[in-house]
């Protein structure tokens, strides 16, 4: 019994510091977050494919306050080929009083990173990713954005370890 016992704390420690090392480098976020500016509509201008959008067009999230601490979470979409209208809603939370550093869920008990890394001072456009750079979103208070902010983004992108080859451009109608 002791042997079995002595092999499972071996087994949680070797999880355990797997499960803190990490083969991407630390990811800067923006300074701070005024939430009470964050919260309203965003446009997705680009993203990496993952399948819970995965042809989709207006593409929007909606971020509201639930409570004090947590923000409920609407993502909408249009299905490409069917017209057809999805809707997702979720809620985050902040994990430090940057508020850059949110956790989300979708399907609770399940959070996943959602770090903003690049903010207008005019809370016009966002850049939102995770430390593992397997997710980024571009994102807007309208539509479209401006081409030369476009072009600011995607210069800066590789210094933060994102490839901008594998963005995808939503359609916007």
């Amino acid at each position: 019994m002791a042997k079995i016992f002595k092999l499972l704390i071996l087994f949680c420690f070797t999880i355990l510091l797997t499960a803190c090392s990490s083969k991407n480098p630390p990811l800067q976020t923006v300074q701070k977050v005024e939430l009470n500016k964050y919260l309203g509509t965003w446009y997705e201008i680009a993203r990496y494919e993952h399948f819970f959008e995965r042809n989709c067009k207006n593409v929007t999230a909606n971020y509201s306050m639930m409570n004090e601490e947590t923000i409920k979470v609407i993502n909408r979409c249009t299905k490409i080929q069917t017209n057809e209208k999805k809707e997702a809603i979720g809620r985050a939370y902040a994990i430090d009083e940057t508020n850059s550093k949110l956790k989300v869920s979708f399907f609770r008990p399940f959070y996943g990173d959602y770090w903003v890394l690049m903010l207008d001072e005019n809370y016009k456009y966002a850049v939102v990713g995770t430390p593992s750079r397997e997710y980024l979103w571009i994102l807007a208070r309208d539509s479209k954005l401006d081409e030369k902010i476009k072009n600011e983004i995607l210069q800066k992108l590789p210094s933060l370890e994102f490839d901008s080859s594998k963005l995808i451009w939503t359609i916007q109608e």
